[in-house]
């Protein structure tokens, strides 16, 4: 019911320290993020409390702010930004809680935090990865000159990937900025030509903004055809069975369903294509 009434708009989750104090470089920061996206329309979603989910709350300003809080017994009380507001939602469950961050997101920016952070970051990257949630870009944002996920992306190439628990297509899945202003481009330009994706039957849609040429639905084929279980990469209008965003073009292929990274690529593949704005 809270999100109803928004749900055309786009929508990032913010997430990071609750004890990152105002004024700190990383508050200002989320602070200076969260102002720049939401001047192109977006909204932010975030938690309830002080830290960087003040900070988000603060530059993206009451309206465009939703808060997701939690019952905890130290962190009750909704920071003064959200307080009162009727995008203001309390849940019992960290469980539920996450589900509303990632269900309602088309983007997923992360500031330097503990457990919570990381527990929220990881699962992003887990239900991506596996498919069991939409690509969406994925940042992770230190102050400039900060290094928190320097030192992170170190340990995930040095023990995760090095070790094979992970594979080098799966590094595609994140970026890693210092600097707000970048990461806000980084997440607008997954949109300039991807919309959406959907599977009809065990094929997956892709719905783009600007039609392809030939030659550039050639060159997809050519580049990706590790992802293709039978057929090619091909582009038509709305398959039968859509019904929503029928304006749009589709590109379409019986996926293999593997090598999420390496869709990723595909997907900024196709936004290389978009006309310059």
């Amino acid at each position: 019911k809270v999100v109803r009434p928004y749900e055309d708009t786009m929508k990032i989750s913010v997430f990071g320290s609750a004890r990152t104090p105002v004024g700190h470089p990383d508050y200002m920061a989320a602070e200076a993020f969260s102002r720049e996206i939401s001047k192109r329309g977006w909204m932010v979603i975030t938690g309830a409390g002080g830290g960087i989910m003040r900070a988000g709350h603060g530059g993206a300003g009451r309206e465009a702010s939703f808060g997701v809080a939690i019952r905890l017994p130290f962190e009750t009380n909704a920071n003064d930004i959200i307080a009162g507001d009727e995008k203001l939602v309390t849940f019992r469950y960290f469980f539920t809680r996450k589900l509303m961050f990632v269900s309602q997101a088309n983007a997923v920016a992360l500031f330097p935090g503990g457990f919570g952070t990381q527990d929220e970051g990881f699962e992003v990257l887990t239900l991506v990865q596996t498919g069991k949630s939409p690509m969406v870009p994925i940042v992770l944002v230190d102050a400039p000159g900060g290094d928190y996920w320097a030192h992170w992306d170190r340990y995930v190439r040095d023990e995760l990937l090095a070790n094979g628990m992970i594979g080098q297509d799966d590094l595609n899945l994140y970026f890693i900025t210092d600097d707000p202003n970048e990461a806000v481009k980084h997440v607008t330009n997954f949109y300039r030509n991807y919309h959406s994706q959907r599977f009809v039957n065990d094929r997956l849609v892709f719905r783009i903004r600007h039609k392809l040429s030939q030659e550039q639905l050639d060159e997809l084929n050519k580049s990706f055809p590790d992802l293709v279980k039978h057929g090619l990469i091909e582009q038509s209008g709305p398959l039968e069975g859509e019904t929503s965003h029928l304006e749009l073009t589709r590109l379409h292929f019986d996926f293999t369903k593997r090598a999420y990274g390496r869709l990723r690529l595909l997907i900024d593949r196709i936004n290389d294509f978009a006309p310059e704005s």
